[in-house]
């Protein structure tokens, strides 16, 4: 059985006072379209379909960030959800049965999704509007159902006060059999107040319709507003938490800490405030993160310690201390048991196991060995204006406080360079290297004079 997925997108959201989408507007750093996307594929839809419109191009350059079973369809005109899901007509016809969701609703989810298409398959409908109990109805459209079988879709403002009163709401999402999808979509008509073709109308088109009440009732929650969107972000925010401290994660407090939906951390880790971790991060064991922590789509081993360290597309092996006030670059690769200070900034450089970069150094471009000592204020030059190059440092080498390393230069194991030294050549294994000029000494100096008269 084939089974598809329509996602809508293609609305402006006014009320938002944005320049983008509303599908674009982020939850944790991550636009509302792409949790939708994510739970769509975690289900394992055979093809995904993305019907946008209001600037169209920007909602297709996020689409990008995913390959596979995804396509779009364009909604020229915004005439409602039921024109909108036409779009997609030559994706439904493909498939047998079609969920519909929509690209501003962040907390649908695969279990839901699983749940509703067996209530589907086992109660025979053509259609299952998938429904949830809320404590605050208001504004959304009604689940009617005689003696526990649903009825209709009755809308806020054509409720009377007995079903103003009824909790279960309908989410917006639904399962259709697609023959009957199809059947349905061209009998649509605008003969409503806005005058826009309605998906709900669907429903009462095919007629053999059932509701399947879903466990999560946060799937309804959207955003029209920024206030919306705050109160989203805050929930979700709210939501992580609670996973990782069940699957073992600790917290002081959370004053500050923000963990996107993505990030995968380890037990008995210890996440410090201010602390923000976005991406696709993963955090090993016994960790200490932050205080003061940006990690963004970094790779962290176990019984590593960052404070205040911003790390960027970065690995990070176990048991290595960085900071504070340390930086890691994209396509960095700290080794087991690396000391960093701080004020220190590597770059695309892998560091060896066990070595230490103390303070005040800046690493870029650089493949540096096991138990390399790095004295303070050390530079790989390593750019020349026009072209980047490496360096490479051996194992055991110590590279003397305020060296300067001009790549393409290669320091071998167990050398030495001095203090203040501007190293432009290989420096071989075993060797000491001292790169300076001789010392001047002027007496008199007239610049001494003038200073002490002033």
């Amino acid at each position: 059985m084939a089974i598809g997925c329509v996602i809508l997108a293609g609305g402006e959201g006014k009320r938002m006072m944005s320049e983008r989408p509303k599908v674009l507007c982020e939850v944790l750093k991550k636009p509302m379209l792409g949790w939708v996307i994510d739970a769509a594929r975690s289900f394992g839809f055979d093809e995904i379909g993305v019907v946008t419109g209001y600037k169209r191009e920007l909602v297709e350059e996020y689409l990008q960030t995913y390959s596979g079973n995804l396509s779009t369809f364009y909604q020229e005109k915004q005439l409602g959800t039921g024109d909108a899901v036409k779009q997609a007509l030559e994706l439904i016809k493909g498939m047998d049965r079609v969920c519909v969701l929509n690209g501003d609703a962040p907390f649908i989810d695969a279990d839901t999704l699983r749940k509703s298409l067996e209530h589907h398959e086992k109660s025979g409908a053509d259609v299952s509007v998938i429904t949830a109990e809320i404590e605050n109805p208001k504004g959304y459209g009604r689940i009617i159902r005689e003696n526990g079988r649903f009825t209709a879709i009755r809308e806020q403002k054509d409720c009377s006060p007995i079903e103003d009163e009824i909790c279960e709401v309908n989410s917006g999402a639904y399962w259709f059999n697609a023959p009957a999808l199809v059947n349905a979509l061209p009998r649509l008509t605008t003969n409503n107040a806005n005058g826009e073709f309605y998906l709900t109308d669907c429903v009462e088109l095919i007629g053999n319709a059932s509701a399947y009440t879903s466990e999560n009732p946060d799937i309804v929650l959207g955003a029209n507003t920024r206030r919306d969107l705050l109160a989203l972000n805050e929930k979700a925010r709210q939501k992580v938490f609670d996973k990782l401290m069940e699957n073992g994660v600790s917290f002081i407090t959370t004053d500050g800490i923000i963990i996107g939906a993505d990030v995968k951390i380890g037990v008995d880790t210890l996440i410090l405030p201010n602390t923000i971790i976005l991406g696709k991060t993963t955090i090993g064991k016994g960790c200490e993160i932050g205080a003061n922590s940006f990690v963004t789509d970094c790779t962290i081993g176990d019984n590593v310690t960052l404070n205040n360290v911003k790390a960027t597309d970065a690995v990070v092996e176990d048991s290595v201390k960085i900071g504070p006030f340390a930086q890691l670059r994209p396509g960095t690769v700290i080794r087991r048991g690396v000391k960093i200070g701080d004020f220190v900034e590597i770059k695309n450089s892998d560091i060896g196991e066990n070595t230490s970069v103390a303070h005040l150094t800046y690493l870029g471009d650089s493949d540096v060995g096991r138990g390399v000592n790095f004295g303070c204020g050390c530079v790989t030059a390593n750019y020349d204006g026009i072209n980047k190059f490496r360096t490479e440092i051996g194992d055991n080498a110590f590279i003397g406080c305020n060296t300067n390393l001009i790549a393409p230069v290669k320091v071998g194991e167990n050398a030495t360079t001095g203090a203040g030294s501007t190293i432009t050549t290989a420096v071989p294994p075993n060797s000491l290297a001292v790169e300076r000029s001789q010392t001047r000494i002027i007496e008199n100096w007239q610049k001494n004079f003038k200073r002490k008269k002033r």
